[in-house]
């Protein structure tokens, strides 16, 4: 039911530098200044660049990336008068944010005079490139796409700049519009740092017609074994009862493995008292019983070739009708067609002992402090996530259709409550009541955050342990010997 997606081997080069911006955001967040954390990698700086030309172009000299599922992570160039004057932006590839990348030449360039070349790439790549690129202080990018997880560690580390002042005057901004609890998660003593393109938590959507049909009622708010015996009764041949994340890369299955972890109860690290990382906390029994849980709910209930699959993938498999039921963002209700909208129905984010669980997550744009358009890159990025964007998004593709979970005039549209009336408020639920303060139910180290640990570290860990858990879904490791394996890798770090 799944078409097979796998990823490139990264080259020795790209895995070193790789460590090497770890090894910075790591010195940087235990309290050096912003110029050690630099000066940590200076000397690998003209590889690190190289490194990033091998991510970002191809043989030909264009900016481009292309995955072996045929989705293409490319550079386009705005069609657009250009003027003198251009900038260079990293995104991520899902539908929302290639709109905007399609919009902008004829309306941004168009109005600004500013050429704006896009590299797409895939999440986990993003994430290496933009974590190298911008941690080396290199000038590959003026704008780049981070989350929630970058946004205050590179923030605090000195390495994008402040938006607080270029927002104050802007005429079409209005940073006080921002929802709260966004804004707050992008901020550094008050300094927004990322500017949100879009919002979400975490939820599942189902087919309404499947569940008529197999007499089956989901509670508005369940539980993970509630989920799990509705997945099993209804999955069948054609149709599987559940779509989950288990593609490798702490953002991929480690996000939605995360919040199951949470709400079981079991937890990556404890955590000193300074807030710094203790001891791995793989080994307990409740990591087990959550990772043996996601791993049998898949291997029951979910979809074809599991392992290889995350948001876009699911998405797909949704809307075709291949299967019932999908947990994952929220975001996701925004991008399906009206005929999917009307056959889906969502509930919160599953529980087992905590309240709640699901996650908060911004994909915002950020500026490199080693941007060299400073001003370019802030009108980019203010036209693309103002309220006029909205508008711009409302009128080409309807209200249904705006990216989420940013601006609290969205919500407060009549207009958009009533073509977004199927999600608009349960989206906004679900973002209020994600526990990015206490998502689990013991203290963890570092920043908030609920379907990641708030430490440089964290990149590291849930991507190697992630692929031991995609190993044991796809059937290839047992989950013990997944379990032994990512004990030791979180283990390398224990305060």
């Amino acid at each position: 039911m799944k078409k097979k997606q796998s990823t490139e081997p990264r080259s020795m080069r790209i895995l070193l530098m790789s460590m090497l911006a770890i090894f910075a955001v790591v010195a940087a967040a235990c309290g050096s200044t912003a110029s050690d954390a630099v000066d940590a990698v200076e000397g690998a700086a003209d590889d690190a660049a190289e490194a990033v030309e091998e991510v970002v172009e191809g043989d030909d000299g264009e900016e481009a990336m292309e995955e072996e599922d045929g989705e293409e992570a490319m550079e386009e160039e705005s069609a657009a008068p250009a003027g003198d004057r251009s900038i260079t932006v990293a995104l991520v590839g899902n539908d929302n944010i290639e709109k905007m990348a399609e919009l902008a030449p004829e309306n941004f360039t168009a109005e600004t005079g500013i050429e704006v070349n896009f590299t797409v790439l895939d999440e986990q790549t993003l994430r290496e490139v933009t974590t190298r690129e911008v941690g080396a202080g290199g000038d590959q990018f003026d704008v780049v796409q981070i989350g929630m997880f970058e946004t205050p560690q590179f923030g605090a580390n000195g390495w994008l700049v402040g938006l607080n002042d270029l927002a104050a005057a802007s005429d079409t901004y209005d940073i006080d519009d921002l929802i709260p609890a966004v804004r707050n998660g992008l901020s550094v003593d008050g300094e927004l740092y990322s500017s949100p393109f879009y919002a979400e938590s975490s939820f599942v959507m189902y087919r309404q017609s499947f569940m008529d049909e197999a007499g089956i009622t989901v509670p508005d708010n369940p539980t993970w074994d509630q989920i799990a015996d509705i997945a099993r009764q209804i999955d069948s041949d054609e149709v599987a009862g559940i779509c989950l994340r288990g593609k490798p890369g702490w953002g991929d299955l480690g996000a939605a493995f995360t919040t199951v972890l949470n709400t079981f109860g079991g937890t990556w690290w404890s955590a000193n008292e300074d807030g710094s990382i203790g001891t791995s906390q793989v080994d307990q029994p409740e990591f087990a019983e959550a990772l043996n849980f996601y791993v049998d709910l898949l291997n029951d209930a979910g979809e074809d070739d599991a392992a290889n699959s995350s948001f876009n993938e699911c998405k797909t498999l949704f809307e075709e009708g291949k299967v019932a039921m999908w947990y994952d963002a929220t975001g996701a209700a925004s991008l399906f067609p009206a005929e999917i909208q009307a056959d889906t129905s969502f509930a919160l984010a599953p529980t087992k002992v905590t309240d709640n669980s699901g996650w908060l997550w911004a994909w915002t744009l950020a500026i490199p402090v080693s941007t060299t358009d400073q001003d370019a890159a802030w009108q980019f990025i203010d036209w693309a996530t103002n309220a006029e964007y909205h508008q711009l998004i409302a009128d080409t593709d309807g209200w249904a259709a705006v990216p989420p979970g940013t601006r609290q005039s969205l919500y407060a549209n009549p207009e958009y409550q009533e073509a977004a009336s199927a999600f608009a408020q349960r989206t906004l639920d679900a973002m209020l009541a994600a526990p990015i303060d206490n998502p689990g139910t013991t203290p963890r180290p570092g920043l908030p955050g609920v379907q990641y640990v708030g430490v440089p570290e964290f990149q590291d860990v849930g991507t190697r342990c992630t692929e031991q858990f995609s190993a044991a879904i796809g059937g290839s490791v047992s989950v013990d010997d997944a379990l032994a394996a990512c004990h030791a890798i979180a283990s390398e770090y224990n305060g």
